[in-house]
């Protein structure tokens, strides 16, 4: 099934390596932040939304791809605000998230849903195993250590970006 998605890449790997480029510094920032401190910084959020917005005019095929890429901010947003209410998500998480959509196509979210799913239990599980064994010892003072069953969302949904610009990069249209 994944390398039926694969095939059916709809990101052109132009666009997805160009935001590559911008993303994969700030989503690294995001994930640490989110392990160290149980926070992503509102700055990362705006910035992610900026680089869309910015390298977009660039990058992005037409105008109505811009758009409608775009108008999965909004969407996002709402998604987010309601898993946010319901105590599911971190608010840093849901405004990530928003921010976060537009860089996948439409056509892709299939796909997208499979690398988080994927990337949320390897994600977990890598978390878990460091948290309970000498392995958090590397970096003691992380808060999400010591948050109970809470979880940094930011360290799966910052990779999650980068796995599937990375894919588009090399598989996309």
């Amino acid at each position: 099934m994944f390398a039926q998605l694969l095939e059916t890449l709809q990101i052109q790997t132009s666009v997805a390596s160009a935001f590559l480029i911008f993303m994969l510094p700030l989503c690294a920032i995001v994930a640490y932040s989110d392990l160290r401190g149980m926070r992503i910084p509102n700055w990362t959020v705006d910035l992610t939304g900026a680089i869309y917005i910015i390298v977009g005019l660039f990058v992005m095929p037409s105008w109505p791809d811009y758009g409608w890429q775009l108008l999965h901010l909004p969407v996002g947003l709402l998604i987010g605000f309601l898993l946010y209410a319901g105590g599911a998500v971190g608010a840093g998480d849901a405004k990530f998230v928003a921010a976060a959509a537009p860089f996948v196509d439409y056509g892709d979210l299939a796909l997208i849903l499979l690398i988080f799913c994927a990337n949320l239990l390897a994600g977990f599980t890598t978390h878990r195993v460091a948290k309970y064994t000498a392995l958090h010892k590397m970096a003691p003072d992380w808060k999400s250590w010591h948050v109970g069953a809470k979880f940094p969302m930011g360290f799966c949904l910052g990779t999650t970006l980068v796995i599937y610009l990375a894919l588009g990069a090399f598989y996309g249209t």
